[in-house]
């Protein structure tokens, strides 16, 4: 039978892509259903958002990259679900929303089983694409004729964090990253700049290394960075993970596995610097075999504004403590 919108080629790309996406969806939709969420696959960024904290409805706009009259929507239905609440907004013309309880254990399904399984049926899917683009539309086509995005989606089993070397290809989330979590709670400044702007020339040139930790069906969801301050001395730093990557426990992992390295090359001290805001965080590191050290905080503290916290690793005894 033919294809009348591929053989039309680039003339139709809008409407191939609008077929495309329809199909993804559908195979989305299929697995949200089988999950047994009342959700829609247009309802999951707005989930995702609100993982971090409430929202207005410009600023989820903003984030998620669609207009307002979209997010109003998908907030109206989320709210008749119970899946999400308005919240007081100090300016009374906004509407400020947030997860509810069921909002809450929704998105943490989600984000711990059915995003991933999506994500690696997808993964699948483009695993073997390279050519022009409308090759690629083709070979895409063809693999979702072969098994469509729920099939793979059902097969396919989420675990296994992976851990990644840097690369400059992965500079953008070493930045983006970081930033996300930093300007959540505090300002950028100079010296976030200039790490995470030059990530090569400030942590691996002077002999530091940067983690990266992937999760099958989300990619890159977190990184740590091991900065030389001294002639052994290495400062744990820029460590942050994506929100779509809580309850999998990525941070516990890229943590111990950078400190790990911290060893096999030879910090002494490793030490990090933090704010009492970041709670979670502080109590993971305290988990792993950091201790609170009011040297560390008088001679690196003052690096960071915003630092009010300094850990030094006292190693695994402190971990049996």
């Amino acid at each position: 039978m033919d294809d009348v919108i591929g053989d039309m080629g680039p003339s139709f790309l809008g409407s191939r892509l609008k077929r495309l996406a329809e199909r993804m969806q559908a195979g989305a939709m299929s697995t949200i259903a089988d999950a047994g969420l009342p959700l829609q696959p247009g309802h999951m960024a707005v989930l995702a958002a609100l993982r971090g904290g409430a929202m207005t409805i410009g600023q989820l706009a903003r984030v998620i990259g669609i207009s307002q009259p979209g997010i109003t929507r998908s907030v109206g239905q989320l709210a008749k679900l119970g899946i999400i609440a308005d919240v007081h907004a100090a300016d009374q013309r906004t509407r400020c929303v947030e997860l509810t309880t069921a909002g809450h254990a929704a998105a943490e399904r989600a984000a711990t089983d059915l995003w991933p399984r999506i994500g690696m049926a997808a993964e699948e899917v483009i695993a073997n694409l390279s050519g022009p683009f409308m090759a690629q539309l083709a070979a895409i086509e063809r693999a979702l004729d072969e098994a469509s995005i729920a099939e793979r989606a059902a097969r396919a089993e989420p675990g296994g964090l992976r851990l990644r070397e840097y690369e400059d290809a992965l500079a953008r989330d070493f930045h983006d990253i970081n930033v996300q979590w930093i300007t959540s709670m505090f300002s950028l400044e100079r010296t976030d700049r200039e790490v995470l702007e030059n990530p090569r020339a400030r942590i691996l040139e002077p002999g530091g290394a940067i983690l990266f930790v992937e999760a099958p069906g989300l990619g890159v969801v977190g990184t740590c960075a091991l900065q030389k301050t001294g002639a052994s001395s290495f400062e744990l730093t820029k460590m942050g993970v994506r929100e779509s990557a809580r309850g999998l426990k990525a941070g516990e992992f890229l943590l111990d596995a950078t400190i790990a390295r911290a060893k096999a090359m030879g910090a002494d001290p490793l030490y990090l610097l933090t704010n009492q805001k970041c709670a979670a965080a502080i109590h993971l590191y305290e988990k792993l075999g950091f201790v609170h050290d009011a040297g560390i905080m008088a001679q690196f503290g003052a690096r960071y504004e915003r630092c009010d916290v300094a850990m030094l690793y006292a190693g695994d005894r402190q971990k049996e403590a």
